[in-house]
């Protein structure tokens, strides 16, 4: 049974693109400048960012979850400076939102979208400042540095020598994979939405981690006894894999026996494949907010078969780090930020997953 909330988003899904084409076309009638500001291409992308904007502000509304919409423009403001999307022309394309979804949507949707909306607005009028994941308070600040400087640097042989020098020299692997490893990769990504590095940038970088993972591998993995098992997977068209490949390690490092099945996982394949290889916990990731209801979906159709209620089912991904209630709504048995969490709240959803040190 949905909730009025449930129903609004739903509503504004619907329409989406309606409404952004509708936007696109008040926005260079009012802003006739864009033509030649943005070129020929630029009424094709004012319609694809305006759809990104109703999707976020739907998936927040049906989710009940302000924060994911006020979070995203937050985010916005910043990333669409480097596209010389001023917050003037990002506060138009919005106050014109508010007028096609006043137009088009009938009470009392129409009241529910248009809060979380302005809610929305009212938090892009400040400037934002998006300060650096690395701080030197932070546990391998400098390692970290160093490493990500070889990656921007395109020293990939150099960095992964660095690595395995430190795994070496005694630094434990879960240490490397939270303090630089994931630490680098948040900054990685800071760094693009700035625009002080390409996506080709960011892909390269990406890459090599992930290739210096998989080097690392044959320094610490050994043959697991199989007391338990996790299946990981992502939902949605995630091209972001590499939190969820790191979750996956720790586990393995713990124990478990782990089966990892990518990004994009067809639900009904998900589930014929739990059917066939039972696991006591099921690792869901998500990156991008408006696939949160594939989360949703996964696990209604995963709790309506029986032969799956012993399941546990855990969630992550940057939405759940936004909105940290947001595992309940999804009908998750719970939530972790990063890998080392996860080992944490599985002990406590399956106790006695973890290893005791003699």
């Amino acid at each position: 049974m949905y909730t009025n909330q449930q129903n609004a988003g739903e509503r504004l899904k619907m329409i989406a693109e309606q409404l952004a084409e509708e936007v696109t076309l008040r926005q260079y009638e009012r802003q006739p400048d864009l033509r030649q500001r943005f070129g020929p291409s630029g009424i094709a992308r004012t319609r694809q960012d305006s759809l990104y904007h109703l999707r976020y502000l739907a998936q927040s509304v049906s989710l009940e979850s302000p924060l994911l919409f006020i979070h995203y423009i937050i985010w916005l403001k910043v990333l669409l400076m480097q596209y010389k999307i001023t917050a003037e022309d990002l506060r138009i394309n919005l106050e014109l939102m508010k007028d096609a979804i006043t137009a088009e949507v009938k009470p009392p949707d129409r009241e529910v979208i248009l809060s979380y909306l302005e809610m929305g607005m009212y938090h892009m009028r400040g400037e934002e400042s998006v300060p650096s994941f690395l701080q030197p308070d932070r546990p391998y600040y400098r390692e970290a540095e160093q490493y990500l400087g070889l990656l921007l640097d395109g020293q990939r042989r150099q960095a992964a020598e660095f690595i395995m020098r430190l795994y070496d020299d005694g630094i434990p692997v879960q240490d490397i994979y939270l303090h630089l490893f994931q630490q680098s990769q948040y900054e990685i990504g800071r760094l693009w939405q700035l625009g002080r590095i390409t996506v080709a940038q960011e892909h390269f970088c990406t890459a090599c981690t992930q290739s210096i993972i998989s080097q690392l591998y044959p320094r610490w993995i050994q043959a697991q006894s199989g007391r338990k098992r996790l299946v990981a997977t992502g939902v949605g068209e995630e091209l972001h894999e590499i939190g969820l490949r790191m979750l996956t390690d720790f586990f393995e490092m713990e124990g478990w026996n782990t089966f990892y099945l990518g990004s994009n996982m067809p639900a009904e394949s998900l589930i014929r494949y739990l059917k066939e290889q039972p696991a006591d916990l099921l690792a869901v990731s998500v990156t991008m907010t408006f696939h949160v209801s594939e989360v949703v979906r996964l696990i209604g159709m995963i709790r309506s078969h029986g032969e799956l209620d012993g399941l546990k089912i855990m969630v992550g991904g940057m939405p759940f780090n936004i909105d940290r209630d947001l595992w309940k709504k999804v009908g998750a048995d719970g939530y972790a930020p990063d890998a080392g969490t996860a080992l944490e709240v599985a002990e406590q959803l399956i106790p006695g997953t973890r290893r005791r040190e003699n």
